[in-house]
């Protein structure tokens, strides 16, 4: 992946098929501004999918480790692990 561009969200609407191709062929992300401040960004479908699934296995071997240590210390009330990725997903919804 190479370095981003950055954009402005009039010059990606003007252009909005070459910001897909640049992401999709060049796997250059495009980041939006809006009002100058960086509002979102354009990435290849298939970086995204990569990205969620680290995302995703770095919060199951957190909370893996989170039941392991919970169980090692023998805390009284534990919850289980579905019990907490329910709590985490209320927490980020």
């Amino acid at each position: 992946m190479t370095e981003p561009v950055v954009e402005s969200m009039a010059e990606v609407r003007s252009h909005l098929a070459d910001v897909i191709d640049r992401a999709r062929r060049d796997e250059t992300p495009t980041i939006i501004t809006r009002r100058g401040r960086q509002e979102a960004v354009v990435i290849d479908i298939a970086e995204y999918r990569r990205l969620r699934q680290l995302a995703e296995s770095a919060e199951e071997a957190w909370l893996n480790r989170l039941a392991d240590e919970a169980e090692a210390e023998g805390v009284e009330g534990a919850v289980s692990l579905e019990e907490m990725a329910a709590m985490l997903r209320s927490h980020h919804g």
